[in-house]
């Protein structure tokens, strides 16, 4: 049975410097499929490449983030796979979620068809409609941040990466007060996995919505990374590099301060500009 937490993996690397060659030990960030089932109705909703651990968490936040949930009340239990056909490694693999009783979810946000094409400007339009018919308000918080606030997040945010020091492989997610003080930091391979699990965490501790907090993504903002923010009730999202030009849109629309190419002590602010302040 293997530690279903196992977030990295040991291996042996040749590192070639000035013309010689050594073999040292290394570790890689673990990769390894998600399947997210839900019991009744019996259907596989996701199969994710993730980096195990805070499974439970992802798959909440997903389930939540995609609309399928509303609440923590609406998930009876989760548990990883029991079935003895499969090998047992594999059963950490696999998160089998059972609503509560009567509970008929919404699929429907499940069917991404309309915007598998990122280069379509109408499947842009109708990603943003259905959030927009998913009945999404824009958000109204009335959080203010100091410019040296919104600096301090890039640092924080590596330095409270221990696997990605470890391996220099991993994404992450990180909400902060308006203070710019952490509160929960999750790592996975995918910046969008990263950000279930942060939400994930929140949905099962109460802690949401995000409606006084910012939260900082490494990478880039895409439109998931925006998706979800809305869903979670984010009023200031960061990123260390470029937003996507559909994620500028969602921001747009549902009421977000998008930061983007938070480095040291610069950033550029691509909408509600307002929440910043500066000097």
């Amino acid at each position: 049975m293997i530690d279903p937490a196992k977030s990295k993996t040991k291996t042996q690397v040749w590192v070639v410097e000035n013309g010689t060659k050594r073999l040292r030990q290394d570790q890689l960030t673990t990769e390894e499929p998600l399947e997210i089932r839900l019991t009744s109705p019996s259907r596989t909703v996701a199969i994710t490449m993730r980096t195990p651990g805070a499974d439970f968490e992802l798959a909440a936040g997903f389930l939540f983030s995609e609309g399928v949930i509303n609440s923590k009340q609406d998930i009876h239990r989760m548990s990883y796979c029991t079935d003895e056909s499969i090998d047992g490694e594999q059963r950490y693999n696999i998160i089998n979620v059972q609503l509560q009783p009567g509970l008929n979810p919404n699929l429907q946000p499940l069917e991404r068809h309309f915007y598998i094409n990122s280069a379509c400007g109408v499947c842009g339009k109708a990603s943003i409609e259905a959030l927009r018919l998913r009945g999404y308000a824009k958000i109204t918080s009335d959080l203010a941040v100091k410019s040296e606030v919104i600096y301090s997040l890039s640092d924080q945010l590596r330095s409270h990466q221990g696997i990605f020091s470890a391996t220099g492989g991993l994404h992450a997610a990180a909400v902060f007060d308006a203070e710019g003080k952490i509160g929960n930091l999750q790592e996975d391979v995918g910046r969008h996995n990263a950000l279930d699990k942060l939400i994930g965490n929140a949905l099962l501790s109460g802690d949401l919505p995000f409606n006084r907090h910012i939260v900082m993504v490494s990478g880039r903002s895409s439109f998931e990374i925006l998706q979800k923010s809305v869903v979670a009730g984010i009023p200031l999202v960061c990123s260390v590099s470029a937003p996507s030009s559909l994620a500028v849109s969602v921001a747009e629309e549902f009421g977000i301060t998008l930061v983007g190419f938070l480095r040291e002590n610069r950033f550029n602010v691509y909408t509600g500009w307002q929440r910043i302040i500066t000097a």
